[in-house]
């Protein structure tokens, strides 16, 4: 019985958020199919943990976790290369943006290293405090802070340089 309860609140926790891991694979990778690739990992690693990670509480910020750090591993590894993929995003259940803009955005997101682009996603689209993405990434507070203020300048000169090139206006 306890296992059939286990994987019924599994199950309940994939579905309700899946879309929402994958949206921030998507940020991550800048493609789909590997935006998938690596919800489908985080959700193979958390269903190993899940009786531990379901007694200590935080599963979002746990799956997150994972997320964040399979990603980064597998930068590291060199298991991915980036490819613009010309699919569009799936709607946003957040503040509609214009098309062009959000293009943009990714563009210039996929520009970043995979450290910076990680400290963004998670400081800024997920919403996570300095310590909560420290803990991620595994790194100091300060090297969060420092990599925010210097991924979000050099996203800056990406977009101008966009906007000066006339990519998108």
């Amino acid at each position: 019985m306890r296992g059939a309860v286990r994987e019924r609140e599994f199950r309940e926790f994939a579905e309700a958020r899946q879309a929402q891991l994958r949206r921030s694979a998507y940020l991550l990778y800048g493609d789909w199919y590997q935006a998938q690739d690596l919800t489908r990992t985080v959700l193979m690693k958390l269903y190993a943990a899940w009786g531990r990670v379901r007694r200590d509480g935080n599963v979002d910020a746990y799956s997150r976790t994972i997320l964040t750090r399979t990603f980064i591993d597998q930068q590291r590894k060199g298991g991915w290369r980036e490819e613009p993929v010309s699919e569009p995003p799936p709607q946003s259940a957040t503040v509609p943006v214009a098309p062009e803009v959000h293009m943009m955005m990714r563009e210039a997101l996929m520009e970043l290293s995979p450290r910076y682009r990680a400290v963004l996603v998670l400081r800024f689209w997920e919403d996570w405090t300095v310590e909560q993405t420290a803990h991620a990434l595994r790194v100091t507070p300060g090297t969060v802070k420092s990599q925010s203020a210097r991924g979000l300048a050099r996203l800056r000169v990406i977009v101008e340089n966009m906007n000066s090139e006339g990519t998108v206006r």
